[in-house]
């Protein structure tokens, strides 16, 4: 359950470093869910869970978009 699992060290440090390297889509996606601009939801980005480290994640909601992206220039 989100919340309830304390996040590695390691993931934690990794997901701050894939905070300043998002792809070109992950900042589209990011730009539009930042602010609480999809219905008031307040979402956070690379957010470490454990081991795992989670694209987008709303706790409130228990809500986590993970974006697959293929090839270069998505």
């Amino acid at each position: 359950m989100i919340g309830m699992t304390r996040s590695d060290p390691a993931a934690k440090r990794h997901a701050r470093q894939l905070r300043g390297e998002m792809s070109e889509a992950e900042r589209r996606l990011w730009g539009h869910l930042r602010g609480q601009q999809l219905a008031g939801l307040r979402f956070r980005r690379q957010h470490a869970l454990g081991r795992c480290v989670l694209d987008f994640v709303c706790l409130e909601s228990k809500l986590v978009v993970e974006l697959a992206c293929q090839g270069e220039g998505v």
